[in-house]
């Protein structure tokens, strides 16, 4: 009796728990799939809302009225085809329909196949997974896809790379039988020809009749697109060696090869095709070398992944929309730390999802980077990156994240936010690296927005603000910016100073700061950026609101812009300097609240008095920089020190104060706190 009173409540609260999960997780997958429809919708209605002659561009050149399909002779008369001539024969009979249903079914077909690409995909994950995971999977795959460069400029364009991925995935993970296998990634072979890359991954891996399966039908595709279009096939396997002489110059930014990147790095002719084998021949070797490891360790889904990376990479020609393979390589899990646990894939999927001038800045030194992203990503899953193994100790148990002490929450019914939780050991590099380069990329988007899309837009409305702002500089006395400019224009250096001041350590600045304390001391490191961060989108905030031109572009002031130079007041667009820049985000000024962040960081984290004062000459030199050389009122500093001291107080009400006893001993715990174990992962 005691047991059946004392028992029956916990299984029913137990089960009370379960099904309260379960019912999260029905409504989160719901969301997922209804994130799925949102985005399939608005792939639609980019593609199919766009004029004719601007969408589909690709499939109306081949299959178009006067497409290369469509009328008689060879395919590769011009450049406009690049595929095989096996693919060539397998999409001549759509030329036969209509221009505008062979649109629409053309796009519903490939949103289609990246659904289904989607499903074998997150069907394919690496066992044992959670049923969470495995409920949650799959549209959590579909919407990445669909929200990738490649499939995005897929159905732009009208191509059919996604043909040969789905068949390479479908042969590995859907259909009965090594030969029915090999059948499916010979076909895709026969559409992208670096696919044969496959078939020593299923060789080595056991599957040899798959990999016989996979090199019979490429030959037998093949053979037959030559026994049907004998000079084309010639011109495309001869003439122009599979395909290199067709399309876009091979050097063109979108082509992501090791062959694209040589020619931009300036080699030519010989040295750089034995150069371009040689090194491809390495990648390829490695990456199947690893495949075969990582397809005997269970994780066949990367084992194709990184098969096609090398793929890529040897290609001749790897154009955006050919480059889906590396999106795949999101299965891979690296890292020992929990922490450092979600890098590679949030790495992967904003290299797959944005452009590479979001992820790289437009610096000279930087441009070789910016020019190969997508090709650096595929290079290091085929050949570097050091993916776990499932054998490994640190597969399911990965090194836990070092938390300081809990502090009370400051009121309330406002509790402390949890990813704010100050963390003992270093972040991750990469991952900083990244949220801090987007996260600018988002702040520079946003403040040019504030002015309307454009510097002019917004002129009439933010003269009229300076016109206020000056007013009550007046009625407080402290309109001193027309004075300050003046006598700092007289002395030449002074000028020069300052103009080089205010140039040149808007940015470093900040940067050192936080690259020391993330050196030096990772728990006010995160207090630090946390507090620039809020303060940066409260000045967002403060320039959509209140567009301000700074004195230097207030016509009939007598403002000299010591910086950029006389404007010409008589254009309507003078306030554009730059197309990269609001020129109206004067309030709140970040020069001087970034400075005066770092004059704060320092005076309370230095452990001496004279680096503390040297600390607050930064923002001291600032504030007058910015007031002398035009760019400033004096109550956009007021406005840039009001940011800041919120980005602290938020800071401080979510995040708790600066735990000062952790962070004096932080320097003393170890990232790792477990003793080495020894970890069998596959290189």
């Amino acid at each position: 009796m005691a047991n059946a009173d004392h028992g029956g409540r916990p299984e029913a609260m137990g089960a009370t728990a379960v099904g309260a999960v379960q019912a999260r997780v029905r409504v989160a997958r719901l969301g997922l799939w209804l994130i799925v429809a949102i985005l399939a919708l608005r792939e639609v209605a980019v593609v199919l809302g766009s004029p004719r002659g601007e969408r589909l561009t690709d499939l109306e050149t081949w299959v178009g009225p006067d497409g290369v399909l469509h009328v008689k002779g060879s395919l590769y008369e011009s450049t406009e085809f690049t595929g095989t001539p096996f693919g060539g024969l397998v999409l001549k009979p759509l030329t036969r329909a209509a221009e505008q249903a062979l649109g629409w079914g053309w796009t519903f077909g490939t949103l289609l196949l990246v659904v289904v690409l989607g499903l074998v995909a997150a069907r394919a994950l690496p066992q044992p997974v959670s049923r969470r995971t495995s409920l949650l999977a799959a549209p959590v795959a579909i919407s990445l896809l669909m929200l990738s460069l490649p499939v995005r400029n897929t159905l732009y364009l009208g191509q059919t790379s996604i043909m040969p991925v789905l068949l390479v995935l479908l042969g590995c993970f859907a259909v009965r039988g090594e030969r029915a296998s090999g059948v499916l990634i010979g076909v895709a072979a026969a559409l992208q020809p670096t696919l044969l890359l496959f078939t020593p991954l299923l060789w080595f891996t056991g599957r040899r009749r798959a990999a016989l399966s996979t090199g019979a039908t490429f030959a037998a595709c093949t053979a037959l697109a030559w026994v049907a279009m004998p000079s084309d096939s010639y011109t495309y396997w001869v003439h122009h060696m599979a395909g290199v002489g067709l399309g876009g110059r091979a050097d063109d930014l979108g082509n992501q090869s090791l062959h694209g990147a040589l020619l931009r790095l300036g080699l030519t002719g010989p040295l750089e095709i034995v150069l371009f084998l040689l090194l491809g021949a390495g990648v390829a070797a490695l990456a199947v070398r690893r495949a075969v490891r990582y397809a005997h360790d269970g994780q066949l889904l990367l084992a194709v992944a990184v098969t096609g990376c090398a793929a890529i990479v040897v290609s001749p020609t790897a154009w955006q929309h050919q480059l889906l393979w590396v999106l795949l390589a999101v299965v891979g899990q690296v890292g020992r730390r929990a922490s450092d646990r979600y890098v590679w894939p949030v790495a992967i999927v904003l290299v797959m999802t944005l452009p590479a001038k979001t992820m790289v800045p437009d610096k000279l030194i930087l441009h070789p980077l910016r020019a190969d992203l997508v090709l650096l990503a595929a290079i290091a899953t085929a050949a570097v990156v050091p993916f776990l193994s499932r054998t490994s100790p640190y597969w399911q148990t990965p090194v836990p994240t070092q938390y300081a002490d809990k502090v009370p929450s400051r009121f309330r019914h406002i509790p402390l936010v949890p990813f704010l939780r100050r963390v003992i050991s270093r972040p991750n590099l990469l991952f900083e690296l990244l949220l801090i380069r987007v996260t600018y990329y988002a702040y520079a988007q946003i403040r040019l927005a504030a002015a309307g899309g454009s510097n002019s837009a917004g002129r009439v409305t933010a003269e009229q603000h300076g016109e206020e702002i000056h007013s009550v500089e007046r009625a407080l006395g402290i309109d001193i910016e027309h004075w300050a400019n003046h006598a700092v224009v007289r002395v030449d250096w002074l000028r020069s100073f300052f103009d080089f001041y205010y140039e040149s350590f808007h940015f470093g600045v900040p940067l050192a700061i936080l690259a020391v304390l993330y050196w030096r001391r990772p728990v006010d490191y995160r207090w630090a950026r946390t507090a620039i961060g809020f303060a940066t989108v409260f000045a967002l905030i403060g320039f959509w609101l209140y567009p301000l031109a700074p004195p230097r572009l207030m016509p009939g002031l007598g403002f000299i812009d010591t910086v950029h130079g006389p404007q010409d007041f008589t254009q309507p667009d003078y306030g554009t300097l730059t197309e990269l820049t609001n020129q109206y985000a004067a309030m709140p000024s970040l020069h001087f609240g970034w400075s005066l962040w770092c004059g704060l960081v320092i005076l309370i984290l230095a452990p001496r008095w004279w680096m503390k004062a040297l600390g607050l000459l930064h923002p001291l030199f600032t504030v007058t920089a910015i007031v002398v050389t035009g760019n400033h009122w004096v109550l956009d500093a007021v406005g840039g020190a009001a940011v800041v001291g919120a980005g602290f107080a938020v800071t401080y009400l979510f995040q708790g104060p600066r735990a000062k006893a952790v962070a004096a001993r932080a320097e003393e715990v170890s990232s790792d706190s477990r003793a080495p174990v020894k970890d069998r992962t596959p290189s």
